[in-house]
């Protein structure tokens, strides 16, 4: 999943344990999302986007926008 996040989180000036602690996770957390190795829950994306005044979207990209023809579990015409 890609994200922007450091990019927003250096814009604002703020460290990963600033933005830490104004989300309520560790600064490892923040450095775990940053660099892809985890994915955020639903909850943790929307207080991030509230952090940065956005919507999540430009946060976190969706790694299944487009990359199926027909939505899952739907019988072919």
């Amino acid at each position: 999943m890609r994200t922007t996040l450091r990019e927003r989180r250096e814009e604002k000036g703020l460290t990963q344990k600033d933005l830490g602690e104004r989300v309520g996770v560790s600064r490892q957390a923040i450095n775990a999302l940053e660099t892809g190795k985890h994915k955020p829950s639903l909850d943790l994306a929307y207080r991030l986007a509230a952090v940065f005044d956005c919507e999540t979207e430009a946060l976190f990209s969706n790694p299944y926008r487009g990359s199926a023809e027909e939505e899952p579990n739907r019988p072919k015409s």
